[in-house]
């Protein structure tokens, strides 16, 4: 297929016949365990070619290549008769032993909350011979479908699933590159999505990759939770397809749900990249009482200093509410500041997140193990000629080449960076005078022109106020006139 996003809607298309369908979230779900099956299939093939011994965990009548790589294959109700009272019955009880079964543990994870809603067996043949276009074993045809996951995402936002949408792949690239992973070391989303994060520090760690052993190291250092079912499917999918042979570390689950006590040594982690749900609501029993709070993104800062090594590193992107959030995130942010150091905080500007979200986010960069004795902020800003981003106008990797020029080295504390017109340091006393309040403007800003839209409708308030406030002492003076005359 020389054009998958042409196939792709060509699938929604037929989908849509279905009286069993509705809407784009059920069209996506449908879509994506299907993609999962053929994605498998073809992985099998090429471990079949380089593996004599290799033995699939699902069973023969069950694999793609016996029920639906023949076009003239199952159609009607025969179809329909096998795909919801076998296929969905032996994959959802595969054993489910990550260590003894790890493949089959993955195909149980991945249809455990899945389910088929298609009522017409002749349009789901038709769905299944679309599918069977993708040869997922050429290296264009994976690079292509990589990038339908945006456009994926894009679908579940308009279908109303709120909280799920895409970090621009320009933001977890710098991320990943100014945190440097390297061979050996774990690296964790803790929530996950489709896999963005985990997809670009795969990249970065087959860089390095030079021997089998190494592979071997890269294949076990990756690992990520989702809480939701349909951008598990994704992930899985999606980590399949760059290379991770059996991504059975990427755990249906919500990872606020386990006590922080829980966590041993061993899940101890090098490396955390994430950009965790915010705006949502938990209740999380197992964190200590002073720092429980029922906002995601505050807990997910909690989990991610407990959950990192000591030299552990961490980058994260959080909204503006965090920065200056009152009562347990003052005392969240406390105790960030007193284990880890909070190096960096990048602010960015408006848009970067559009159309899923217009709040202001940061991207926070520390290091657990030594406290924090200056916090670094740089303000990006817009290109030339840029006054937001869009959907046609995103934010591009090379616009952060100014941070990496700048960004300088941990290992002797930053010594080279230097305060300009877009980069400045706070140190920590003077964050403590401000009751730990991390949104510290740029010292700057009078010196530059500012476009942004909360700032300007501010100043507006404001300078309405003082009119009407000159207003009121016009009339006052004009008043007292008029009674001494």
């Amino acid at each position: 297929m020389s054009n998958l996003t042409s196939v792709i809607k060509s699938i929604q298309d037929i989908m849509r016949q279905d009286s069993g369908v509705d809407g784009d979230a059920q069209r996506i779900s449908q879509l994506t365990w299907l993609l999962f099956l053929k994605v498998f299939d073809a992985l099998e093939e090429e471990l079949e070619l380089t593996r004599g011994a290799y033995h699939s965990p699902i069973p023969e009548p069950m694999r793609w290549r016996h029920w639906a790589a023949d076009v003239e294959g199952m159609t009607g109700d025969a179809l329909l008769d096998f795909v919801d009272n076998q296929l969905f019955v032996v994959l959802k009880n595969l054993s489910a032993d990550p260590l003894r079964n790890p493949r089959g543990y993955v195909v149980r994870s991945v249809f455990e909350d899945a389910y088929n809603c298609m009522k017409s067996g002749h349009l789901l043949r038709q769905v299944v011979n679309k599918i069977n276009g993708i040869d997922f074993n050429r290296q264009s045809e994976r690079h292509q479908f990589n990038d339908l996951y945006e456009k994926i995402l894009k679908d579940l936002q308009s279908a109303g699933n709120a909280g799920e949408f895409y970090t621009p792949r320009a933001v977890t690239q710098f991320m990943v590159d100014i945190c440097n992973p390297r061979l050996g070391e774990v690296v964790l989303d803790p929530a996950t999505g489709t896999g963005g994060f985990l997809v670009c520090a795969i990249e970065h760690l087959r860089k390095q990759v030079r021997n089998i052993a190494d592979e071997v190291m890269l294949q076990s250092s990756i690992r990520g939770v989702e809480k939701k079912h349909l951008p598990h499917i994704l992930c899985v999918t999606n980590l399949l397809l760059h290379g991770i042979e059996v991504p059975s570390q990427i755990v249906h689950d919500n990872a606020l749900m386990r006590p922080l006590r829980d966590y041993t040594t061993a899940d101890r982690v090098d490396l955390v990249f994430t950009n965790p749900p915010f705006g949502g609501m938990e209740e999380c029993d197992g964190y200590p009482a002073d720092l429980r709070t029922k906002e995601t993104a505050d807990l997910f800062l909690v989990l991610i200093k407990h959950i990192l090594k000591p030299g552990g590193r961490a980058a994260l992107v959080l909204p503006d509410g965090v920065l200056f959030g009152e009562g347990a995130k003052v005392r969240i942010k406390e105790q960030l500041l007193a284990e880890c150091n909070l190096h960096t905080i990048v602010r960015l500007p408006h848009g970067v997140f559009s159309p899923y979200t217009g709040i202001k986010t940061n991207l926070l960069f520390f290091t657990k193990g030594t406290p924090t004795t200056h916090v670094w902020y740089y303000e990006h800003l817009y290109p030339p000629g840029v006054k937001n981003y869009s959907k046609t106008q995103p934010i591009r990797i090379q616009e952060f080449d100014h941070e990496k020029a700048w960004w300088g080295n941990e290992a002797d504390g930053f010594a080279a960076r230097v305060e300009n017109e877009h980069a400045w340091k706070v140190g920590i006393d003077a964050i403590r005078a401000a009751h730990y309040n991390l949104d510290q403007k740029n010292p700057h800003v009078d010196k530059t022109a500012c476009y942004d839209p909360d700032t300007l409708l501010a100043d507006y308030a404001r300078l309405q106020a003082e009119a009407q406030t000159l207003r009121n002492q016009l009339k006052d003076i004009l008043s007292q006139s008029l009674a001494s005359a």
